[in-house]
């Protein structure tokens, strides 16, 4: 199993990035994604303090991607935070989406998917014209497990399965209490209209995703 939405101290999470990762590890997780949140403000230091952790994590332990969020992005700024991020070596993109619980700016689904993200997460009462778009430009789309994101998780999953958009299940954890069981992850997706069948091809797809 994968958590491909997790925050550090480098942004608004309680732990260092080894503790975080000793943690899922310790739960017999194979690969979680550290994500903190960025905006232009604070992306090139945090994008540089990710990568060169990753970079330095020993190759035997858990495997840790190099992520970040776009949190509250401008939607016209999105092309250039993703160009940055990638070039300054970020492997995994997350775009913080239009989530139900947060005045996130109308149209930050739309400016992120068309964009080289990988993850569009909690992205609320996303649109059906949007959701088509993620599965022609092969985005995750996010079911969560974080409290008020999670209140769209039925209407994402219903409509991914309806246009063959790609599904990830993630925790968004900020702190030692969000980290789940691999258990847990599997919960949240059933609770959102998933079958067993759907979350073994949501677990290989992610597979797929972090060997990119």
């Amino acid at each position: 199993m994968f958590d491909l939405h997790t925050h550090s101290l480098l942004s608004d999470g309680e732990l260092l990035p080894s503790e975080l990762a000793r943690r899922y590890e310790e739960k017999g997780f194979k690969a979680i994604a550290i994500t903190d949140h960025v905006d232009l403000s604070n992306i090139k230091s945090v994008v540089e303090a990710i990568v060169d952790f990753c970079n330095n994590w020993p190759r035997n332990r858990i495997k840790v991607i190099p992520g970040i969020e776009l949190t509250h992005l401008p939607p016209e700024q999105f092309k250039k935070a993703v160009d940055f991020s990638r070039n300054k070596g970020i492997r995994l993109i997350v775009a913080h989406g239009e989530t139900l619980v947060e005045p996130v700016l109308k149209g930050t689904n739309r400016a992120a998917l068309l964009t080289k993200i990988d993850i569009l997460s909690h992205p609320g009462l996303i649109k059906e014209e949007d959701v088509k778009l993620a599965a022609k430009n092969g985005i995750f789309l996010e079911i969560s497990a974080r409290q008020g994101h999670c209140l769209g998780n039925g209407h994402v999953a219903k409509l991914a399965l309806k246009f063959g958009a790609r599904l990830c299940i993630n925790s968004d954890s900020h702190g030692p209490s969000d980290i789940p069981t691999i258990e847990t992850l599997k919960e949240v997706g059933l609770g959102a209209g998933l079958t067993d069948k759907d979350l073994v091809k949501v677990n290989g797809d992610v597979e797929e995703l972090i060997q990119r």
